[in-house]
């Protein structure tokens, strides 16, 4: 079941410079770790130690904030559109 993730400039150096990707899982968890499988360092750079995603990471699933659905366990379809958005901190 193939999804489009969208990946943020941060993150590009992991994809050879690639601004979407395709990836595969029956929730957000599934498609982390296929990401890690293809692209090795993605998982670390999206979850903290204790396996959640890091506080500076958001991620949207068809624009909806995943922290305000099931978090990690967010079901995925076929088609979905998975935005990775690092938080932007300034002062």
């Amino acid at each position: 079941m193939p999804v489009t993730v969208r990946i943020p400039q941060p993150l590009r150096g992991l994809t050879g410079n690639l601004s979407t990707v395709s990836a595969d899982g029956a929730t957000l968890l599934a498609c982390i770790d296929g990401l890690e499988a293809t692209y090795p360092g993605m998982r670390d750079r999206l979850m903290d130690e204790t396996g959640q995603l890091r506080r500076f990471v958001n991620v949207y699933v068809n624009g909806d904030d995943v922290r305000f659905m099931d978090g990690l366990n967010t079901a995925l379809k076929d088609r979905d559109e998975v935005s990775i958005v690092p938080a932007v901190a300034g002062g």
